[in-house]
């Protein structure tokens, strides 16, 4: 495991020697949280995100049900998968169980072999998931993140900033004549265009907060969060000027160039300000760019 980011599991049981043996059998291969009661582990699973719930159902003041039916009612914890480890035997308890959607039972006393291999299953699934779910979200050509990626920041930085009241600057990019660069130079070489072009972009952001993705065909988008026009101008200004300066040899031996177009809005959302609005005065400032010469960047006035 060594080099390999372990998966967290938190273990709920009020029986302290239960806590330590699930401890003793999962912790080679896990990240262990534990918590002795449903209002603790409530507030470790909403803390901490485990990628795995073990909790007996029988515990004082909050039984197993009722936390499960807590971490399902939060946004933060509903897609938690919740084994439920417990001495009861009858049919309906496991029945309610799983209606509240425990993903699965481990019965008591505990067996080693049965423990690891019931966390293990769940935790396979989880991981695969989430390889699924992050291909989704990445664009499978230049590898940045997709539209849908995008989409999904901006819903946020744009929740965010309305509740800050703080500036959004959106650019919006297109390759010049990049139908002509294709039918020059193949597909394959327009390929490798866009690339660089997402290779520059990624290179010319300082900021961790800033995003770029692709927006699809020759076009790419980038987010500035907490910034305004000024800001924008002068990120898109470089990479502008970042990509009119790169060199992209062919197979031929022969250097090829290309130039971007760039369309800029920022602004500070309010309640009565729509998303859309805000995306389209970017596309708006990008026709501008195109329609005077290209190979420049336009803030929209």
């Amino acid at each position: 495991m060594d080099g390999v980011k372990k998966n967290t599991l938190l273990i709920v049981d009020d029986d302290k020697s239960n806590l330590l043996m699930l401890s003793h059998i999962l912790q080679a291969e896990y990240n262990i949280r534990i918590a002795s009661d449903g209002v603790s582990a409530v507030n470790i699973a909403e803390k901490y995100l485990p990628d795995l719930i073990l909790m007996d159902i029988i515990m004082p003041d909050m039984d197993g049900y009722q936390v499960i039916k807590t971490l399902q009612d939060s946004e933060k914890t509903a897609h938690i998968p919740v084994i439920f480890i417990t001495g009861l035997n009858n049919h309906d308890d496991e029945k309610k169980g799983l209606e509240l959607g425990a993903a699965d039972y481990i019965s008591k006393p505990f067996d080693d072999m049965i423990v690891k291999l019931r966390v293990h299953q769940q935790i396979r699934i989880i991981n695969q998931l989430r390889t699924i779910e992050n291909l989704s979200m990445i664009d499978q050509l230049t590898g940045i993140p997709n539209r849908r990626n995008f989409d999904n920041r901006l819903q946020q930085e744009w929740g965010r900033a309305t509740r800050e009241s703080v500036s959004l600057c959106l650019l919006m990019i297109d390759v010049d004549h990049f139908k002509n660069y294709n039918d020059n130079y193949g597909h394959q070489h327009g390929d490798k265009a866009l690339c660089l072009v997402a290779e520059i972009l990624t290179k010319t952001l300082k900021r961790t907060s800033d995003f770029a993705a692709r927006w699809g065909g020759e076009e790419f988008i980038v987010l500035l969060p907490n910034s305004v026009s000024k800001g924008g101008l002068d990120i898109g200004e470089q990479i502008r000027l970042n990509i009119e300066a790169a060199e992209l040899p062919c197979d031929n031996g022969d250097i090829t160039k290309m130039t971007v177009s760039i369309g800029i809005n920022a602004h500070t959302p309010t309640l009565s300000c729509s998303l859309h609005e805000f995306i389209l005065k970017a596309d708006r400032a990008l026709y501008t760019a195109k329609n005077t010469g290209r190979n420049r960047v336009c803030i929209y006035e």
